[in-house]
């Protein structure tokens, strides 16, 4: 599909009022995106575990004013409280989406937002938030149309969420979703996520994911100010390529439950996209001393034990530990015993893999 199939031509209903809401997962990736062109396209492909429990909980309640010519009119409370600084980000999504949701200057919005997880904590809060707000908009947008393909739907709110914050994308489906052109995955789009298409071995299943919290504090350098550090950075064209045959080399790794190459893989991205970092100009690092003895700890534990957990990190200083559910009593019990001391107040998330955004409730007044 092409992002004109998503503009609408007209509603055949007319809601005054209502009320949706709906629970949209982080993710984490795998083959790490780092880079973009303009309109969020990502500069390589990337391929993400869809999380849980780490989620964000919004809530849409919408009433029409008819004052089509005047500015976007919404609030926003986050935990129950208003946030003036997340105002801007959602008033510059609206201006990228208005011309696929053309009726968003006709309402007034109240949208009551909550993560699961500390804000700023390593976890892609942007990616859920955007995705829970992104399918609440499209919900809203089927009841004027209730004669859209679910598919479309689904496919609508991942092209939207990815407007807001490119991750977003790979939040509304799960378990594992590949975002981005790959000369070897069919439907693959830059414009929207698309569940993975091959076969993936049962011990891929029910993987999991334990966060620990290294660093709670707001990052120093944001998402899009890195993505912004890859253009005329003197690695980006390797890195990108890189990705497209990570991508390849994972297809038969998922399809033969090659954990041993899956470590391998994942770890190296990982690694990968920090060492991307520190080779920008300006330079920058996000790990911390204790991310370091994480990791350092994760190997020398994953060597004398036979087992096969592994980290990833996102663009931040938290470990992600990933393991199969059938390694989950050994592995969590390390973690307890020896990695919990490293975390910011003992601090850590227990999630696993989930399968996209929920809906949570419906009401319309009219």
């Amino acid at each position: 599909m092409t992002k004109n199939e998503f503009v609408p031509e007209s509603y055949p209903m007319d809601i005054v009022s209502g009320k949706v809401s709906w629970k949209a997962p982080s993710n984490i990736a795998l083959v790490k995106y780092w880079g973009k062109k303009e309109n969020q396209i990502p500069a390589n492909p990337s391929l993400s575990f869809t999380l849980d429990a780490s989620a964000t909980t919004t809530s849409l309640s919408y009433k029409k004013h008819g004052n089509q010519a005047g500015d976007f009119s919404f609030e926003l409370l986050f935990e129950g409280r208003p946030k003036a600084d997340f105002k801007p980000k959602i008033a510059l999504f609206f201006q990228r989406i208005e011309k696929y949701l053309p009726f968003l200057r006709d309402y007034h919005f109240k949208i009551e937002t909550a993560n699961s997880f500390p804000h700023s904590s390593g976890i892609a809060s942007s990616a859920s938030g955007m995705a829970a707000l992104a399918i609440c908009l499209v919900d809203l947008e089927h009841r004027l149309d209730p004669g859209m393909d679910e598919t479309f739907k689904i496919k609508k709110a991942s092209f939207l969420a990815r407007l807001g914050s490119g991750s977003a994308c790979r939040s509304i489906e799960g378990d594992l979703i590949q975002w981005g052109e790959h000369s070897e995955i069919q439907g693959s789009t830059d414009q929207y996520g698309i569940r993975y298409p091959f076969e993936v071995h049962k011990v891929f299943k029910n993987y999991q994911d334990t966060i620990l919290l290294v660093d709670k504090g707001k990052k120093k350098v944001s998402s899009s100010a890195g993505h912004n550090l890859m253009r005329g950075h003197p690695y980006a064209q390797q890195r990108f390529q890189q990705a497209h045959q990570n991508i390849s080399r994972l297809k038969p790794v998922l399809a033969e439950g090659n954990l041993e190459e899956f470590i391998e893989i994942v770890e190296s991205e990982a690694l990968t996209l920090h060492a991307m970092m520190m080779t920008s100009t300006p330079y920058f690092v996000l790990m911390k001393p204790n991310t370091l003895e994480i990791i350092e700890s994760i190997w020398t534990f994953r060597k004398a034990s036979g087992t096969h957990l592994c980290f990833t990190l996102d663009a931040g200083a938290n470990v992600h530990v990933l393991y199969p559910e059938s390694e989950k009593d050994q592995v969590y019990q390390f973690i307890k015993n020896e990695l919990i001391a490293f975390c910011e107040n003992g601090q850590y998330i227990c999630d696993q893999i989930g399968f996209g955004a929920k809906k949570l409730e419906t009401r319309t007044d009219n």
